[in-house]
């Protein structure tokens, strides 16, 4: 189980994808005034397995902490909506919870084509935001007080990548290729920046459609300019596709990615060629620790699910702001806290000590404390290789 952050955009046809009010087990509750943690993420669509991890995340984060919350007077649910990769549907659920006065955070999104639209919203109605995974720069430069994450960003990201990859994996040339999304794209264009910095040969630049199923006219390209390696910038039922085809032409040479190609789908899609594949991650890995496997094995029976990528930075971003609405509560004389007041103490918090994550927020909405990591695919799913520096 690795610990990961990012993301892109996808498409999906728009419609109103609202789900009820739930505890973790999925039926709703009650008893005392109602506090409603929304998730946003894909839950539907070829994300989905992912966008499922984080809201499953959140659940157990909302699970261990109820009774503490009831103690206080106030009824913890969750409130998980399917954003399904889409900016416009994103930013649809975002109206909703705005409009709710009920919801009082926001744990997500995925997709950082998805989260900057729908921080548009959140802004507007100070309903705080703390991402496990949005790993776009642009998210946190455009000023909003609400918008914050917990993983590094990809002007960190893109280039610890390049710098491993030249220094670590001997690499002269590289041929770029990406998603054409907010996540994929940037992520690129960071990485390319540092490989030109570094003497990287860059033999090629180019982007390709999310959802499409052959991507050949790129392949082809990539493979016959011989390149040390390959770099993906975008999510993983892409890069999938282009491991395969890259391999079944003959390339022999080593592949990489960003967070985004973090996910057991991508060996089912890839086959044997994906093992070997290099990729960053915006977390270490939980198997590394005694506390880690405790926290897996807890998870597991409680949410009858192992924890997926992103399971453990969605549960992060839950406590930080489940701690952010208790704060605020006692500020408050224990009386339920305005979002403005929920907003201030979340934005404050300082030298959070998490089980994966040390969390201070700057004034922008990063986390000072946030890392990248190195992993690399193997037949049964990624290996923990160490931190990038």
């Amino acid at each position: 189980m690795s610990l990961v952050g990012c993301n892109s955009q996808g498409s999906a046809p728009a419609q109103n994808t609202n789900t009820q009010a739930q505890g973790s087990s999925g039926a709703s509750s009650g008893g005392g005034e109602k506090i409603l943690i929304a998730t946003q993420s894909p839950l539907s669509g070829s994300q989905s397995a992912i966008g499922d991890a984080i809201k499953t995340g959140a659940a157990f984060a909302i699970e261990q902490r109820k009774e503490e919350f009831k103690k206080l007077g106030f009824d913890l649910q969750l409130y998980p909506q399917d954003d399904q990769a889409d900016p416009k549907i994103g930013v649809s659920n975002a109206e909703m919870l705005v409009a709710n006065p009920e919801v009082m955070g926001v744990v997500g999104h995925f997709n950082t084509g998805v989260a900057i639209p729908s921080s548009v919203k959140y802004e507007s109605g100070s309903l705080v935001m703390v991402s496990p995974a949005n790993s776009g720069v642009t998210l946190t430069e455009e000023g909003k007080k609400t918008v914050h994450r917990i993983c590094a960003r990809d002007d960190a990201q893109g280039p610890k990548g390049a710098k491993y990859a030249k220094e670590q994996l001997g690499v002269t040339s590289v041929f770029l290729i990406h998603d054409k999304t907010a996540y994929g794209q940037g992520l690129v264009d960071q990485v390319k920046a540092q490989f030109e910095k570094d003497g990287v040969k860059v033999l090629g630049y180019e982007g390709v459609n999310q959802g499409e199923k052959d991507y050949n006219f790129v392949v082809n390209t990539a493979v016959a300019s011989n390149p040390d390696l390959i770099y993906f910038g975008g999510i993983y039922p892409e890069a999938g596709i282009i491991i395969k085809q890259a391999k079944e032409k003959g390339y022999q040479g080593k592949f990489m990615g960003g967070d985004g190609i973090d996910s057991p789908d991508l060996l089912k899609i890839a086959g044997d060629a994906a093992v070997g594949v290099y990729l960053t991650s915006l977390a270490g890995d939980a198997k590394q620790t005694e506390e880690g496997r405790k926290w897996a094995e807890e998870y597991e029976k409680a949410m009858g699910k192992k924890p997926g990528t992103y399971s453990d930075y969605a549960f992060e971003s839950a406590n930080v702001i489940l701690n952010g609405i208790e704060a605020a509560i006692q500020a408050n004389g224990g009386k339920k806290p305005t979002r403005e007041q929920i907003l201030e103490q979340v934005h404050n918090t300082k030298e959070y000590q998490g089980k994966f994550v040390k969390v201070t927020f700057d004034d922008k909405g990063d986390n000072k404390y946030a890392d990248v990591f190195i992993y690399k695919f193997e037949k049964e799913g990624t290996s923990f290789i160490g931190k990038a520096e």
